[in-house]
């Protein structure tokens, strides 16, 4: 079992629980609890690969995925008043996950010969969609249209991943974990010092 296969379980687990919390804020009964669950958790590679046709999806070629999720809903039942406060852990494995998915989408799509700019909107897509998913079905504007930086952060990581894999002989692994690290730190980084990007003024399209 490698160790980018590890982080992607931990994403899903994390990305698991942060949709059973929502939904239970929401007060949903458990079967949707479980559906919140599995769209944050899967969504976004789910999409993906049927944006690249890519067969058996992610979760249905391998059973861990539902695993996974399903000892995450019971989790967050069990320790729901626990996990609480742990957001700052939650945030590390979430950051650890966005930036896991991000390569490991764009890394598919790049095995699927898409262009790589085709690829690197392949890997956002594995990172942030499931969180967009959540928050449509629970009626939350989602996070990427908001102001933390999010999906910039994804972007950022996958395109050193590009200028490396295109300019270099570093070795794929290594180019894995400097990029996924590049993606934790800013979106850490972002977080710590509550940056955000640039927002468009509302006084720009009104007369003085």
């Amino acid at each position: 079992m490698s160790v980018i296969y590890v982080l992607d379980i931990l994403g899903t687990f994390a990305f698991a629980i942060s949709g059973a919390l929502v939904a239970l804020d929401k007060k949903l009964d458990i079967f949707g609890v479980i559906i919140i669950a599995f769209v944050t958790a899967v969504g976004g590679g789910m999409l993906r690969d049927i944006l690249i046709n890519a067969h058996p999806i992610n979760w249905i070629g391998d059973l861990n995925y539902l695993y996974t999720i399903f000892t995450a809903v019971l989790f967050t039942f069990l320790f729901k008043s626990k996990i609480a406060h742990l957001s700052k852990t939650m945030f590390l494995f979430d950051t650890i996950g966005l930036g896991v998915f991000t390569l490991l989408g764009l890394e598919k799509g790049l095995s699927y010969n898409l262009h790589p700019i085709i690829a690197l909107i392949m890997g956002m897509t594995s990172a942030v969609f499931g969180g967009v998913l959540r928050d449509v079905l629970t009626n939350k504007v989602p996070l990427i249209f908001e102001k933390e930086i999010y999906a910039s952060a994804c972007l950022a990581g996958g395109i050193i991943y590009l200028l490396i894999y295109q300019f270099t002989a570093i070795p794929e692994n290594i180019n894995f974990i400097v990029s996924s690290s590049v993606v934790i730190i800013i979106r850490a980084v972002a977080v710590k010092f509550n940056l955000e990007l640039p927002k468009i003024q509302d006084d720009l399209f009104t007369k003085s």
